[in-house]
């Protein structure tokens, strides 16, 4: 049970209707009925039902409503003298041009609010460029993909999984032909593709899905930059295969790009929260990866961030 998941219900019952409470709480209603059901399966009772006159709350739930809204006064009373303490000092985090490109304005927006006085400084870089940061200290945390658990006497902690991501193909949308929703691997064998070198993380989670699915796939051109690369894909060079965040920093994204996603279980991609091990880390840094996690659960839930499944949950 999470605060979230009282404040979605409680806000519900206040207006009346699930609809109205998925606009008001900015998020998607099928992620909110997700989270209530989640809720009245961990109390084994029925919450909320539908009448005549909207969504109202059962007996289980009137009961239910005054703790949670008692629960959430003295949450919000312990946030309130938290903040008074006003944490403070400079926080590290690296983040993968993708990963920025989606997450980095609302990372800042939120620190900003909640954090005044604690001074981001964040680093854009490939994950194996961040990975050696991280080892030398020179970060205190980052969002890396695919990683493997530390080693034996590692000083780096491996944190919770926060999503996965598709992979999509995408290419410019002045190309003649229309591609379909979602393409097989297969179907992309002739396409010109447009990929990072081997060095980087997505190209061998890419390199060994192809060699499984025995596709050999048709490469003109490797490109270490998501800028410059997008822009190939803009000037209808070639297509690529990257996730969806690519083209987080197109306003205009739709009428420039069109994409297919990969219908692959394997091509996937999984983003890690790493850090420093807890006792190297300041209260300001542990502080940063909670923001960090909530900032990911509310561009997922809210649809921001699409062709993205949370693992918020999965540890």
């Amino acid at each position: 049970m999470e605060l979230r998941q009282l404040r979605y219900f409680v806000r519900i019952v206040e207006l009346g209707s699930m609809s109205r409470a998925a606009l008001d709480l900015d998020l998607v209603q099928s992620a909110l009925s997700q989270q209530i059901s989640r809720l009245e399966g961990e109390l084994s009772a029925r919450l909320l039902q539908r009448s005549s006159r909207g969504v109202v709350a059962t007996e289980a739930g009137m009961a239910f409503l005054h703790e949670a809204q008692l629960t959430l006064r003295h949450a919000d009373q312990a946030v309130r003298v938290t903040r008074q303490a006003r944490l403070s000092g400079t926080v590290s985090v690296g983040l993968a041009p993708t990963t920025a490109a989606m997450l980095d304005l609302p990372l800042m927006r939120a620190m900003r609010e909640r954090y005044p006085d604690v001074r981001l400084h964040l680093v854009e870089g490939l994950s194996g460029h961040l990975t050696t940061m991280l080892s030398a200290r020179t970060l205190d945390m980052a969002i890396l993909f695919d990683r493997r658990p530390p080693g034996p006497g590692s000083r780096l902690a491996q944190e919770r999984p926060l999503m996965d991501e598709d992979i999509f193909l995408i290419c410019t949308r002045a190309r003649p032909e229309k591609i379909p929703a979602t393409l097989t691997l297969a179907d992309v064998a002739h396409e010109p593709l447009i990929l990072p070198t081997g060095t980087h993380g997505l190209r061998h989670t890419l390199d060994a899905a192809l060699a499984r699915a025995g596709v050999r796939p048709n490469v003109v051109l490797e490109v270490d930059s998501l800028s410059m690369l997008m822009a190939a894909v803009d000037a209808g060079i070639g297509s690529t295969l990257q996730p969806r965040a690519a083209v987080g920093r197109f306003p205009d994204a739709g009428q420039r790009f069109q994409w297919a996603r990969i219908d692959d279980s394997e091509v996937r991609r999984s983003n890690i929260l790493c850090s420093l091990s807890e006792e190297e880390l300041s209260s300001a840094a542990i502080a940063t990866k909670m923001v960090i996690r909530d900032c990911v659960q509310t561009l997922v839930e809210n649809g921001s961030w699409s062709g993205v499944t949370s693992r918020y949950h999965d540890s």
